[in-house]
């Protein structure tokens, strides 16, 4: 072994008191960090400390005035007046006490209200990508379980480190001024303890943001099986999911336990310190007043104030263990707060002016107004992930007024195209145009406001029916809806519902067969009279009655709006103005439905299929 050799003892020593200098450092900047977190409280903050304070001199003033009485009594002097005032201060000192805790606790509540507010916008507006990328149950714990942790941070340890520190000083004061040997041996207890709680302090905020991320998995894996509820009962997977959840909840548990572990350890030391000094005090300062050195009375008030030091002591140090452990779960929180998230400025902005908006009750443009193609995709190129492409060079325009259909086999991109056209995502090569405009030069609320999706999911939330169709115009009036109603067949479900437009459709509208929610949908899109409607696959939940009603519809709506429909069913695509078919995220073929037929042998492939499984024969041309 070369260089200089450190005793073992040696070794320990520097690497405890580096572990306590890296714990008080850590501890100083989580108060630092906390802090920050009551800004536009501080008022509040400052009067409930002054409130506290005072309550905190109240209560000092207390084991003086105990003093006057032991020896105003020993005198065989008047009490009473001396039992009153003392009274009178611990009426006072209680009352100034609750204020001020009323105070910090709505102060403290502010505080979660300010963060869940920011937590919430920040979550509803993230990039796309970032929600492949975390689990929505865990994304939601951070505003409910990590937030009201930090509450009781916010509003308790921050004070009570302050206000504790600031009565114990006092306490000490006064205890110096009464007997200073006394004191020597109490602070020397105390600061015994407080090494052993500085020791504990890391393990504590460690153990602590273990257990915010375990009961954040908890909350994600119990959402995804909740959300999928029929799939698990059907696959007899309860047992399943509840093993794996339960799993979670373990590891909850084991971290919960470490805490616990941890801080009983410190509270005890916490308690043996308070509890020793006492004994202490008790046995040299009666040995001291058997021996004549000292009065009864300054060991009564030296008892009181050392019992009195109790609390503040006991608060400084539960400060210390809950900003550690408010730290784990703010970490969670900021890392939320530090995700990306859509931007609402354009990516590549430009000083031309903006493409002139769709005007008249159906969104057409004004006569003699140039026609640009509501939508075009050039030569675009996308993948989720850079390794693994999935469009390799999109192209084609859907005209005003006109019905595109995209068909091609499972996984040809079809869901893609949607995803950059809704403006989830933004092409990796290639341009996306609105109105002969890039999107690039566009805000994504710009774009937004001219589309309207109907996906396969068909989103139906709790509410009233009227609710999930007036979604997107939530001031629409009765002629609006009932237009709209009309227009997506939906008058069966209205007269049938109890209510009808006001009845509570249920959690994921469960009040209504697939079909139904698909035209709830339909017509939520249709309501907004969006420049272009994109369609998924409108047919996948709907008989062939529906089926058939539907295409008639899609030939109105056509009237107002132009149509992108990705679909299967010959039924919607035969009758579109042009399909373009995608294979292996390309465009290779487009053109009308019999055109095709007779040019592409993918498209033949694809349409015998279809008629295959409805039990007819496709024609030749």
């Amino acid at each position: 072994m070369t260089g200089a050799t450190v005793p073992h003892g040696g070794r320990a020593a520097h690497a405890a008191a580096g572990s306590e200098a890296e714990a008080g450092k850590s501890t100083v900047a989580a108060v630092v960090t906390m802090y920050r977190l009551t800004a536009g409280h501080r008022g509040a903050i400052a009067v409930a400390g002054v409130l506290t304070l005072v309550g905190s001199a109240l209560g000092l003033a207390q084991p003086l005035v105990a003093k006057q009485v032991v020896d105003a009594s020993g005198r065989g002097q008047l009490i009473w007046p001396l039992l009153a005032l003392l009274g009178a201060l611990f009426v006072v000192e209680a009352a100034t006490g609750a204020a001020g805790r009323f105070l910090l606790e709505r102060m403290g509540e502010g505080v979660v209200r300010q963060v869940r507010h920011g937590l919430v916008g920040r979550l509803l507006r993230l990039e796309m990508r970032e929600y492949d990328r975390h689990r929505s149950g865990d994304l939601i714990s951070r505003v409910t379980a990590d937030t009201t942790l930090l509450r009781e941070v916010v509003s308790q340890a921050l004070v009570d480190l302050v206000t504790g520190s600031l009565v114990a000083a006092g306490a000490i004061a006064l205890m110096a001024w009464l007997d200073p040997l006394l004191l020597l041996l109490v602070v020397a207890t105390v600061a015994a303890s407080a090494v052993v709680v500085a020791s504990l302090l890391t393990g504590i905020r460690n153990a602590s943001e273990h257990m915010q991320r375990s009961v954040g998995a908890v909350a994600a894996d119990l959402e995804r099986a909740l959300s999928a509820l029929p799939m698990v009962r059907v696959h007899r997977a309860e047992e399943r999911e509840a093993a794996g959840i339960g799993a979670r909840v373990d590891g909850a548990y084991g971290a919960g336990v470490r805490t616990a572990k941890l801080a009983s350890v410190m509270s005890s030391a916490v308690e043996l310190a308070v509890q020793g000094s006492f004994l202490i005090v008790l046995v040299v300062g009666g040995l001291r007043v058997g021996g004549h050195t000292g009065s009864l009375g300054d060991l009564v008030a030296f008892l009181l104030y050392a019992s009195y030091l109790v609390l503040p002591v006991s608060s400084v140090f539960r400060a210390v263990g809950l900003v550690q452990r408010g730290m784990g779960a703010y970490q969670r929180i900021d890392e939320a707060l530090r995700l990306p998230v859509e931007p609402t400025a354009p990516r590549n902005p430009t000083d031309r002016p903006p493409a002139p908006q769709p005007t008249g009750p159906a969104g057409t443009r004004a006569v003699g107004q140039a026609e640009q193609p509501v939508l075009a995709l050039r030569d675009v190129h996308f993948g989720y992930a850079p390794e693994r492409p999935v469009l390799r060079g999109v192209s084609f325009t859907v005209p005003q007024h006109r019905h595109v259909a995209l068909v091609g086999p499972s996984g040809a991109g079809k869901s893609t195209v949607f995803a950059l056209v809704a403006r989830f995502y933004e092409p990796d090569a290639g341009a996306v145009l609105f109105d002969g405009r890039p999107a690039a030069e566009l805000t994504r609320d710009h774009c937004r406001r001219g589309i309207a999706v109907v996906d396969q999911k068909t989103h139906v939330v709790h509410g009233t029916l009227r609710d999930n169709i007036a979604y997107a115009v939530p001031d629409a009036t009765d002629a609006e809806i009932g237009r709209v109603v009309e227009l997506a067949r939906l008058e069966e479900v209205v007269d049938r519902l109890p209510g009808g437009l006001a009845a509570v459709i249920g959690e994921h509208g469960c009040n209504l067969s697939g079909g139904e929610r698909q035209r709830v949908a339909l017509a939520r899109a249709l309501l907004a009279r969006p420049a272009l409607l994109l369609l998924d696959e409108p047919t996948s939940h709907l008989d062939a009655i529906n089926e058939s009603a539907l295409t008639t519809v899609m030939k109105d709506v056509a009237q107002e709006c132009a149509l992108l429909v990705i679909a299967h069913r010959l039924s919607t695509v035969q009758h579109a103005d042009h399909i373009v078919l995608l294979r292996d995220g390309r465009t290779v073929a487009g053109g009308r439905h019999e055109d095709l037929l007779v040019s592409s042998a993918l498209y033949r492939e694809l349409a015998a299929s279809q008629m295959l499984r409805a039990g007819g024969r496709p024609r030749s041309g």
